[in-house]
């Protein structure tokens, strides 16, 4: 495993980390006895970033996070997130008395005393505009409660306004082969600051794995069949609100570029760590096998000039049109 510099906190993360929202809730059926062999089996493969929120299955996910902790004597960062409680959604709730609550809950449930990094997760825009919410986030850190903080954005726009707060040291944003504008502005403004970037959502739901077919379906409880509209949360959260057929098609022609020994996971994750901007990519695992798979990714080879050419050439063709503009 090969580890990158977590902007100005002084980290060394691996540049494969582990996302948790899977093991959480969202995904159709998985087994807490899986999701805990995948983060011990990303711990021993290197990892040493998990990331959560206090949403994934209403706590469920920072709780087996705790429980693994308690298994191991090995050091990991647990990253989290704060907001998405909030009913409703908006900005107003933002506040300092709701931050702190559910920074408290967040302790609780990870059975510590202090968070390594709370993100704001993917507020409404209006929330990066208010100073006083940064302010809030300021004394959390004063107070011992959480060593730092970041936001998890849906738009580059409001990425690039929420690292006007000096102390917002990360950055997590959609960012995949059917996602790459963070690339053309935030990237050089985010290293300019020496912000982290966390790429999520990786594999596009999956679509990128080269797995689905058109013929695929979906548990009732997975947000890949009832958020396809944005029904529930931002339609950029499913599939990269890229349309599923479409998808499909893209990753045909992508599939013809992958270099011999590498999963089609393996390449979409190679993509983005070939981007230096990029601190780590938080791919999901619901079992130590996608685990396995995922933090091989490390170790293998760079992609060539000539394979990212042709990437992009099938994102302009494909993909573009449907989501460049939007998010």
């Amino acid at each position: 495993m090969h580890y990158r510099k977590f902007g100005r906190t002084g980290w060394q993360v691996s540049e494969v980390s582990f996302g948790a929202w899977a093991i959480g809730a969202d995904w159709g059926s998985v087994d807490d006895s899986d999701s805990i062999a995948a983060l011990h089996t990303a711990l021993d493969n290197g990892v040493n970033l998990i990331d959560t929120a206090d949403v994934y299955g209403d706590g469920h996910s920072e709780r087996l996070i705790a429980r693994v902790r308690e298994e191991r004597s090995d050091e990991f960062y647990v990253v989290t997130k704060a907001g998405r409680r909030l009913n409703p959604h908006v900005a107003d709730g933002y506040n300092k008395e709701n931050l702190t609550a559910f920074v408290e809950r967040s302790l609780k449930n990870l059975n510590t005393d202090c968070l390594d990094l709370v993100q704001l997760h993917c507020p409404p825009t209006d929330v990066y505009y208010r100073p006083e919410v940064f302010d809030a986030l300021d004394d959390l850190v004063e107070a011992g409660k959480i060593q730092y903080y970041g936001v998890s954005v849906e738009k580059v726009e409001e990425a690039l306004k929420a690292i006007d707060y000096p102390g917002v040291q990360s950055v997590q944003i959609i960012f995949n082969m059917f996602r790459q504008r963070p690339a053309e502005l935030f990237f050089e403004q985010a290293q300019a600051r020496q912000v982290a970037i966390l790429a999520r959502v990786p594999l596009a739901s999956g679509l990128l794995t080269g797995k689905m077919k058109p013929s695929t379906t979906f548990a009732a409880n997975d947000h890949r069949n009832y958020n396809r509209q944005g029904a529930a949360f931002d339609v950029g959260e499913t599939f990269s609100g890229v349309d599923f057929d479409t998808g499909l098609e893209a990753v045909i022609e992508l599939e013809a570029l992958k270099p011999e020994g590498m999963t089609m996971t393996q390449f979409a994750l190679k993509w983005i760590l070939t981007f230096d901007a990029v601190a780590c990519v938080i791919p999901g695992a619901k079992n130590p096998a996608q685990a396995t798979d995922n933090t091989a990714t490390s170790e293998l080879p760079d992609l060539s000039p000539e394979i990212m050419a042709g990437v992009k050439r099938i994102y302009d063709e494909y993909i573009r049109a449907q989501v460049h503009h939007r998010w």
